[in-house]
């Protein structure tokens, strides 16, 4: 059986620099494929207003104080930044941390963070995406070393041209969602990977969408790699996983109720469900964790719950 590759997007909110860093290394020391940091201004859990980390800045950081894990946003927000300015941030990105950049994007969907900075949100979350797709387009071709002159609904290039180029070769866009006639429109025109969440049964339908997708622009759905969002706590049994989730919500001031079917369990419940998305083709796992950061969940997914989804 091939390889179940791991992802940790650390919570940016209700959480000082140190215990963030020291967890960020961890995550690299212990072998994770990837670190992913949020891209808000404000909490998007709980009250707001309590603090956050700005993302591009956060991972420019982790850069320099990581050797494996390769690094991004778990997804930018296309409405905070002109495509050219993301272009040539995550090709700054890729340098700074020797070739292991992910570029994430999505469409944003936070509203009261554009009304208190004065961003435009647009006028529904169509219209976004439709952004978002002309965006892509343009980041691609910038990364790629193609000069881009573009006059759209949104934006305009003319004679744009970047240097250096990533170290990558192809520098890996991500796209987050599971929008059925835009988002996966986009994700088969220009995504390299895709995220989504929720049920295997939801997944799988999405899979056969965004395959079509793919027939309609000519892309093989086999080039584009699927992962699964999730929120998750390992503990020996349900009830102290449940608890200590409720604690992390706690903390983050966020209500117990709200809408999240995190994963908790002991190590071999994780990996039941795991394989439930392995059978279905999404073979990369990309695990949400709140502040504080708990160790024990970050040690065993790695160390017990992947050698069980691997071994079948």
């Amino acid at each position: 059986m091939s390889h179940l590759k791991l992802g940790i997007c650390l919570w940016v909110q209700a959480t000082g620099w140190p215990p963030l860093l020291d967890a960020v290394r961890r995550v690299d020391r212990l072998g994770y494929d990837e670190l992913f940091s949020w891209d808000h201004l404000y909490a998007i859990y709980g009250d707001p207003y309590q603090p956050i980390f700005e993302g591009w800045t956060t991972v420019a950081a982790w850069a320099q104080a990581t050797e494996r894990s390769r690094l991004g946003l778990f997804v930018g927000a296309n409405t905070f930044r002109n495509p050219g300015i993301v272009a040539k941030s995550a090709a700054t990105l890729d340098h700074i941390s020797g070739g292991r950049a992910i570029l994430g994007l999505g469409g944003a969907w936070f509203g009261l963070e554009h009304e208190a900075h004065g961003i435009d949100f647009g006028s529904g979350f169509g219209q976004r995406l439709d952004w978002l797709d002309e965006a892509v387009g343009a980041v691609r071709a910038l990364l790629d070393g193609v000069e881009v002159s573009h006059h759209g609904e949104r934006y305009h290039f003319e004679r744009a041209t970047h240097h250096p180029l990533p170290l990558q070769a192809r520098l890996p866009i991500l796209i987050g969602g599971g929008g059925e006639r835009k988002t996966l429109r986009t994700v088969a025109r220009h995504a390299d990977i895709w995220n989504v969440f929720g049920t295997p049964e939801e997944l799988r339908h999405k899979g056969e969408v965004l395959a079509e997708h793919c027939v309609a622009v000519g892309r093989d759905p086999a080039s584009i790699e699927r992962t699964v969002g999730c929120k998750l706590v390992i503990r020996d049994s349900e009830a102290e996983a449940r608890r200590v989730w409720e604690e992390q919500l706690t903390y983050n001031r966020t209500p117990l109720d709200i809408d999240e079917d995190p994963w908790l369990g002991p190590p071999q419940r994780i990996a039941e469900i795991a394989r439930r998305y392995w059978e279905i083709g999404f073979r990369h796992v990309i695990a949400e964790l709140p502040a504080p950061y708990d160790v024990e969940t970050i040690e065993r997914l790695i160390g017990e719950v992947r050698p069980l989804v691997e071994q079948g």
